[in-house]
């Protein structure tokens, strides 16, 4: 079904057939929504798009009155079958944007939220259960919603996780029936700790080419075993693998993703890769995505050209040699100096 449908959208734009431009789109859409590769997300048993959307950008680079160029992205993503949307209470207007711009396409897509945080106008000390079920209250009424699919505590440590006020906080949100699920988003020993403790059904966590130690530690492994849902976060590293290999290297990504551009030189100083695409995005998807582990990688943009790219490379372009992925798992373990994963 897949080769026919996409021969078909081949011939009709081969041929410059006299169709209209919505029934073309329509057969656009139809193309996308069957290529677009769906995975169980752990025990929730919901099927996400092997492509999420993160909203951390919309929230922190845009504004309240930003809410056209919201919808755009937004109803863009929807109507193209991405139907995992992550946010964070203390994403900016994240969440206020989503609410006013798509709250009404609510059973089209499934949405995770973060807690803990006392930010904005919550009244306590971070991951206390009081300013956990607050923000959960509040992200409720911000994205105009009834329940969330799943809330995820927020990066807290593992201390913070060991005296377990935080999570009795998502666990009595998820008895009240304000989400579905509970799960952690964080890194390195604390998210070790989530996943042993079988507490959650989600874990995210970051994982890309330049941050392999979800892997080398045997956290996505362990995590899967424990049949929980797997959200990768900053499956692209900001894009560095890319930067890496362009004559303009020397100059500076977010000054967040540094380390990632660092590692990334670094690891392309090797030499080349053979049978690499030339497309470092590509590559970086790929080696993200082509892990069995991974149930949803989540990409933040605001940018709607951005991602129309991403998902024609995941339509189209996937899968990638997998000798290039063993490639970069080598290098990676060759070179990684405490390259932990960066909360």
């Amino acid at each position: 079904m897949e080769q026919k449908c996409s021969r078909l959208v081949k011939q009709l734009s081969r041929k410059n057939l006299r169709i209209n431009k919505a029934r073309y789109y329509e057969l656009y859409l139809f193309k996308v929504m069957v290529f677009m590769k769906k995975k169980i997300l752990g025990k929730t048993k919901i099927q996400v798009t092997s492509l999420g959307i993160g909203l951390s950008e919309i929230g922190s680079e845009l504004s309240k009155n930003d809410k056209k160029i919201a919808s755009e992205l937004l109803n863009f993503a929807i109507d193209n079958g991405i139907n995992f949307l992550d946010t964070a209470s203390c994403y900016g207007v994240s969440e206020e944007l989503i609410g006013e711009t798509v709250s009404h396409r609510r059973n089209e897509y499934y949405i995770a939220s973060k807690a803990g945080h006392a930010n904005g106008n919550l009244n306590g000390s971070d991951w206390s259960y009081k300013t956990v079920k607050d923000s959960i209250d509040r992200s409720l009424q911000r994205l105009k919603i009834e329940y969330l699919d799943l809330i995820q505590l927020h990066s807290c440590d593992i201390e913070t996780l060991k005296k377990g006020e935080c999570i009795l906080a998502v666990q009595d949100a998820q008895q009240e029936g304000k989400t579905r699920f509970i799960g952690y988003s964080g890194d390195n020993e604390a998210a070790h700790w989530a996943v042993e403790s079988n507490i959650f059904s989600t874990l995210q966590t970051s994982f890309n080419l330049v941050e392999q130690h979800a892997r080398t530690t045997g956290l996505l492994e362990k995590a899967k075993s424990n049949n929980m849902g797997v959200i990768i976060k900053r499956p692209i590293a900001g894009g560095s693998w890319n930067k890496a290999s362009s004559k303009d290297s020397n100059q500076r990504i977010r000054t967040y993703d540094d380390p990632y551009l660092e590692r990334a030189m670094t690891m392309r100083g090797l030499g080349e890769i053979p049978n690499e695409p030339s497309n470092g995005i590509l590559t970086s998807m790929a080696y993200t995505t082509q892990n069995s582990n991974v149930d949803v990688m989540i990409i933040g943009t605001k940018s709607i050209n951005h991602l129309r790219t991403n998902l024609n490379m995941i339509n189209q372009d996937l899968p990638i040699d997998e000798n290039v992925i063993i490639e970069l798992n080598k290098r990676f373990e060759l070179l990684d100096n405490n390259w932990f994963q960066r909360t």
